[in-house]
């Protein structure tokens, strides 16, 4: 009797595992459909409205004066022995300095770090990189080849081609979540860990899952599993849709002093425009459900998270729950009135908080609201 009740409570057990499976395939394809329905929507609202120039788009061939801006640094590229892939990146202050290495996001390139590559040079090498299927870095045209792991490997022998073993890692939205991985994993070689709204990947999943708020904020999360489509609607009009992402009052930079310039954008553009170059962004994302959740989560190096508050993709409640994952010293920030692109929103804040977390010790007061 006993070992047909172990035997049935196992079959119970394997059979509640595979109905949780199903189910989360079932949601995650299900919201797929739904977004792409909104999306064919939209596309025919943009033809019925722009019939001659909704197909319409440049590759911008000529890159912007502001990207060969000398007081940003010096363009470099780094091949890869182990995959192959060449790397570009933009690097500044003294070799042999404390490494700071700047992981952008989606769909930003290393230009988005301008304001940092300025303002740390002084104490450290900084070197902003161009991530995999991004910028002047290898885009390889394959979904696999955009999986977690080779991300996080890419940073750890890009470190190791600078001559480092170790680096004070920054990242903001999909670097910030290469940076919670190449700090799990790799926790030698990050000394200090500082993220810009984006949570630690086990709280982004467990909070979306219980959240029906945020799970509709993610939505492009779904959208984007679809091959082609999503390629094309970040296309038409000349690229609107990206412009708007930056620009527009409900997505875009809050602070009117750092809105993009013309050239700016041009600059985002330029690179985004390249054959290729939306889909190494885009697989990203279609790489992302099959790991999560995490078999490792634990962070071990100390933490510093600013998040702004009017991110419009991510909710603030997921910046205090990432502290139950970190085994060292962790500490907040909540910026009032910025936006999802914080770094570039409010850069003297950024700097500013930065510089504290690097020079402070561990028993300082670790949570406040600016």
């Amino acid at each position: 009797m006993a070992r047909l009740l172990h035997n049935l409570l196992l079959l119970t057990v394997g059979l509640t595992l595979k109905i949780r499976v199903m189910g989360y395939w079932s949601l995650i394809y299900g919201y797929c459909a739904l977004c792409t329905g909104v999306a064919l929507l939209k596309l025919g609202w943009n033809i019925i409205l722009r019939p001659s120039t909704t197909f319409q788009w440049t590759v911008r061939e000529t890159p912007p004066a502001c990207l060969n801006d000398t007081s940003l640094g010096t363009h470099c590229y780094v091949k890869i022995k182990e995959s192959g892939l060449r790397f570009h990146y933009v690097a500044a202050g003294e070799r042999g300095k404390p490494l700071m290495l700047f992981l952008h996001g989606f769909p930003e390139f290393w230009f988005s770090w301008r304001h940092q590559l300025r303002e740390f040079k002084s104490e450290f090498r900084v070197v902003a990189v161009d991530m995999r299927g991004y910028g002047e870095s290898d885009l390889p045209s394959s979904t696999e080849s955009y999986r977690l792991d080779y991300l996080v490997t890419d940073i750890k022998d890009i470190v190791e081609y600078l001559g480092y073993n170790r680096c004070f890692l920054v990242g903001h939205d999909w670097g910030g979540i290469i940076a919670w991985l190449c700090a799990i994993h790799y926790p030698e070689m990050v000394t200090k860990l500082i993220v810009l709204n984006s949570p630690h990947p086990c709280v982004f999943t467990d909070y979306a899952l219980h959240h029906p708020s945020q799970m509709l904020k993610s939505s492009y999360y779904f959208f984007f599993q679809l091959p082609y489509f999503p390629e094309l609607m970040l296309s038409i009009n000349d690229c609107k849709a990206l412009k708007s992402l930056f620009t527009s009052r409900s997505t875009g930079i809050s602070c009117k002093g750092r809105w993009l310039t013309t050239e700016d954008l041009e600059a985002y553009l330029h690179a985004l425009s390249q054959p290729g170059a939306l889909t190494g962004a885009l697989n990203y994302f279609r790489n992302v459900f099959s790991v999560l959740p995490l078999s490792q989560s634990e962070v071990k190096s100390p933490v510093l998270l600013l998040w702004g508050e009017r991110d419009a993709f991510l909710e603030q409640d997921m910046a205090e729950a990432c502290r139950l994952y970190i085994r060292n010293h962790f500490r907040l920030n909540i910026i009032s009135g910025a936006s999802h692109w914080l770094q570039q929103d409010q850069p003297d804040i950024v700097n500013t908080l930065i510089w504290t977390f690097i020079k402070e010790g561990e028993g300082r007061k670790n949570y406040r609201n600016l």
